[in-house]
């Protein structure tokens, strides 16, 4: 026996309706509907609960992937790493995470253990669910991210893309700041203990040391490209002591305590025989020994501009293509000091 209320048709027939059938069901528009069932507070209390009664009558689902293709906001947002175990992600993931909420909007995390293949195929997976996303250091190439943000709100967070809004550090000027201050200690031969190829920042961090040797007449060589881990610091410091420089500026923190682990089980010591620079500032820099000089980028404040800079791109087309580059500083500690000091 049938019940007196059935269901439309689109529901007898296993479809779940759409936004449009439910509001016009409710008497409402679909705008409404969908504030009414993704950010409530959005509406009246009275307009909510009849919304989701008449959504619940009528069998509607709130597919994520649906209500995308609909136009319907989800209320969620990517943030894309390159490596959840990096420190260097930690105080970003949790400005960008704080901000998002504040905002009303759930934080997806997703890695893509360096790899750009990997990438790509997340990416596609990924961004039909969400409002928009984050890329933080990604391994694709300039190209390919302006192709994705022409389907997607995206900001690029740690890298400067043209035609992409985006967020980063001074990384240039910040590794002025260290050699600087490793010329006034005495320092004439420097190395520089690179990252990945893929890395915006690698190429940005090794331009600022070349620039800032020619302007102070010293000599400057790569090592690398390495893996950005204490184990690839332990590979560089092999590779260092078949010819020793005085100065070290590594393209991370990690780097550079694997680095300074490399040289010491050498038997050489820090700063007495090389000083190291690294970067980033991550919380085990002051706890190694000896502590680690290094350049503080604004890890939370990243991550936190990056989501708001995304909002706004997705509400004010004249700010689609602006960037953002915060300052950082050089963090002296005991990892650095005269030459032979």
């Amino acid at each position: 026996m049938g019940s007196e209320e059935e269901a439309p048709t689109a529901g007898r027939r296993g479809r779940s309706p759409s936004i449009y059938e439910v509001a016009a069901a409710a008497g409402v528009a679909p705008s409404t509907v969908s504030r009414a069932l993704s950010r409530p507070g959005r509406v009246s209390f009275r307009t909510a609960e009849h919304v989701r009664e008449v959504a619940a009558r009528l069998g509607y689902r709130t597919d994520l992937r649906n209500r995308r293709i609909e136009g319907e906001p989800t209320s969620m947002l990517a943030m894309v790493v390159a490596d959840i175990t990096n420190p260097v992600f930690f105080g970003m993931i949790r400005g960008a995470e704080r901000t998002a909420v504040h905002a009303g909007y759930t934080m997806v995390l997703v890695e893509t253990q360096e790899s750009e293949e990997f990438e790509r195929g997340l990416l596609a997976r990924v961004l039909p669910l969400v409002d928009g996303a984050i890329l933080t250091s990604s391994r694709l190439s300039d190209s390919a991210i302006r192709s994705v943000a022409k389907a997607t709100p995206l900001v690029v967070l740690n890298r400067l893309v043209d035609q992409v809004p985006s967020v980063a550090s001074d990384n240039v000027r910040a590794v002025k700041k260290a050699v600087e201050h490793l010329v006034e200690a005495g320092h004439r031969s420097l190395s520089y203990l690179a990252g990945p190829d893929a890395s915006w920042a690698n190429g940005m961090r090794w331009r600022g040391l070349l620039e800032a040797a020619h302007e102070l007449d010293i000599k400057v060589r790569q090592i690398g490209p390495l893996v950005p881990t204490m184990a690839g610091g332990r590979q560089a410091a092999t590779a260092w002591l078949a010819s020793p420089t005085t100065g070290v500026v590594a393209y991370n923190d990690l780097v550079a305590i694997g680095f300074i682990q490399g040289v010491q089980q050498a038997g050489l010591g820090v700063p007495g025989d090389v000083s190291v620079v690294g970067f980033d500032n991550i919380r085990d820099a002051e706890l190694v020994q000896p502590a680690l000089t290094t350049i503080a980028t604004p890890l939370v404040s990243l991550g936190s501009a990056a989501v708001n800079h995304l909002l706004a791109t997705s509400r004010v087309s004249t700010s689609r293509y602006s960037s953002f580059v915060l300052p950082a500083r050089l963090v002296l500690r005991s990892s650095t000091g005269p030459v032979g000091g």
